[in-house]
């Protein structure tokens, strides 16, 4: 199991943001993705999920071309993949626990309640926020009900888009030593 890109190039207009890009992650691996704005991290990352098409050339999840699924298979591929975005992009009007089960409906209440409550254990965090909406909780613990929710249906893959943007320096170091321990732990393979 693994990510490929096989000479993946994307223009917007004149601005050529990837140019004959090739790499792989094998399973159980952790790349980290560095540069400054607008050199493309968000980008691949937006090709791994089909949110953006390349040009030319592939991208492989799995052994599925990415770029030539049909919707159908797209949104199959895309359970795969867990994506942790800039922002938390929490629901304010879902309490936490409701954020985190976004992703299991159609689950057994009960499969659903453990499967929260061990999503928060994961992130370090308390079940005693469970009732609270995001407004109620500071930003660096709406980070990590972001990274609970998208652990709720057991990806393979994490991908992460500056999961720290907006954090002081301790949090960010927390959040990164969490992304480390979790990738270790659920042996996921991490972008």
């Amino acid at each position: 199991m693994s990510i490929s890109f096989d000479r993946v190039s994307k223009a917007f207009g004149s601005k050529r943001v990837l140019d004959n890009v090739s790499f792989t992650v094998n399973k159980g691996e952790i790349l980290f993705i560095l540069g400054k704005s607008g050199v493309g991290k968000s980008v691949t990352l937006k090709h791994i999920i089909g949110l953006l098409t390349p040009d030319s050339g592939d991208v492989l999840v799995e052994d599925l071309v990415i770029n030539k699924l049909s919707e159908v298979k797209l949104a199959e591929a895309r359970k795969l993949c867990g994506m942790v975005f800039q922002h938390p992009a929490l629901l304010d009007s879902l309490t936490v626990y409701e954020n985190i089960a976004f992703g299991l409906r159609g689950k057994k209440p009960e499969t659903i309640r453990e499967r929260v409550l061990e999503c928060l254990k994961l992130v370090h965090l308390d079940q005693s926020i469970i009732d609270r909406k995001p407004p109620e909780i500071s930003y660096g613990m709406q980070k990590r009900v972001s990274l609970a929710r998208t652990l709720a249906p057991g990806p393979s893959y994490l991908l992460f888009d500056e999961p720290t943007t907006g954090l002081d320096p301790i949090t960010t170091n927390a959040i990164n030593e969490l992304i480390f321990e979790l990738s270790r732990k659920l042996n996921v393979t991490s972008l």
